[in-house]
């Protein structure tokens, strides 16, 4: 690698630019989205666990941006979710529309599925909707359309669309007609009404395909530069020749002789970068845009650590081996540091440290279970985690 440019300067400035390094401190969630990057979300804690990590948010500040729509939890990039700064709206769903609309190819090509029964199914969803004093469960919208949302039998079931209505809710949610109000108010669970969108952020601000793309591109390498396009492709989803063209009028500069690319009024401030000799612990969920914006752990792994076994793991994996880490991560100036879980039963994180605890990492450990204990209650992986499935993991890290 090019001299200067080593691998704890390049680490150290994703912390920095993750703001990982409480450089957003008191910052609104709209703000800490927008300058860092999209907070991936699979209806567990990791939104919530970043934005603290962040800028010290609490819970009840994240869950009013969310309920005000100043930022909220969408279909996106890939068609995944993540939760959003209102004035990315557009961008996000116009990039994540393509997935639900495959959806509805392929249920027409096997299933035997029309565009316009699907058509007549999202007039009578927006007329529920527009009828509905409160949020309509997918149950609810069901009684609603009556026979016009049907069953696609053990065929579709076998394809993962057992029904035409999951079809017609992607379609609307990904025009942004309608969108999807957590139950409870909070990120970290997966129950869900839908409410009418109006006016949508799609018709506010309408973007064609290649436009929101290169929207996306430009975003992406602000977030996570000094990027690689395989880093881009993976985050957006795109081919090389899409992806190629999505970046071309960036003048994205290369860093070094790498194959990392720098938007180029980042490219002095990162040169002039230096990194900082006092540690900087953060305690994040294992989707944290710190590892997801690029999907590449072993960067962020020292070569002794990625030989470590995976916590919990029966089939004996080391830490590197897998694509994502085994569980939430602890990073230090970039450097993932450790691996941690909370036990609700318990009521304190279990955690493994690779290097010799401090007291700046035990403090980040304390602040980090306060909030999970006093706003949280609970810190889930994933919509699928649960206190008995992550018990061998917390055992795991303990003995460590």
């Amino acid at each position: 690698m090019t001299a200067g440019i080593t691998t704890a300067k390049l680490r150290a400035w994703w912390h920095h630019r993750q703001a990982l390094d409480g450089s957003l401190e008191g910052a609104s969630a709209a703000d800490v989205l927008a300058s860092t990057g999209w907070a991936r979300s699979v209806g567990g804690s990791a939104p919530y666990l970043g934005l603290f990590a962040r800028a010290r948010l609490d819970r009840e500040a994240i869950d009013e941006a969310v309920a005000d729509l100043r930022v909220h939890e969408l279909p996106s990039a890939r068609g995944c979710t993540y939760v959003l700064p209102r004035q990315d709206y557009s961008v996000g769903l116009t990039v994540g529309a393509g997935v639900p609309e495959a959806d509805l190819i392929s249920a027409q090509k096997y299933l035997g599925v029309s565009g316009g029964e699907i058509d007549r199914l999202c007039d009578l969803v927006i007329a529920a909707l527009d009828g509905a004093t409160e949020p309509l469960d997918p149950n609810k919208i069901k009684k609603a359309v009556g026979d016009a949302a049907r069953g696609l039998g053990e065929e579709g079931k076998k394809r993962g669309q057992s029904s035409t209505l999951p079809i017609a809710l992607g379609l609307l949610q990904g025009q942004g007609r309608i969108y999807r109000v957590p139950v409870n108010g909070r990120l970290d669970q997966q129950r869900f009404g839908y409410v009418r969108w109006s006016p949508s952020p799609r018709e506010d601000e309408p973007l064609n395909l290649d436009t929101a793309f290169r929207e996306l591109a430009a975003r992406f390498f602000t977030w996570a530069g000094p990027a690689s396009m395989r880093h881009f492709r993976w985050f957006s989803g795109l081919t090389t020749a899409d992806a190629k063209n999505a970046v071309a009028k960036l003048d994205l500069a290369p860093v070094g002789d790498t194959d990392l690319l720098l938007p180029p009024d980042l490219l002095g401030e990162f040169e002039a970068f230096a990194v900082p000799r006092r540690s900087s612990y953060a305690l994040v969920g294992w989707i944290d845009g710190i590892h997801m914006l690029h999907r590449d752990l072993g960067r962020l792994l020292e070569p002794e650590d990625a030989k470590r076994p995976a916590p919990g793991d029966k089939r004996g994996k080391a830490l590197g081996d897998g694509a994502d880490p085994p569980c939430p991560i602890i990073v230090d100036r970039g450097r993932v540091v450790g691996l941690w879980e909370y036990d609700p039963d318990a009521g304190a994180i279990a955690y493994q440290s690779f290097t010799t605890p401090d007291a700046a990492l035990r403090a980040a450990v304390a602040q980090t279970e306060t909030c999970i204990r006093e706003q949280l209650g609970d810190a889930r992986g994933s919509s699928l985690d649960s206190p008995a499935s992550r018990a061998p993991r917390i055992a795991a890290l303990r003995a460590a």
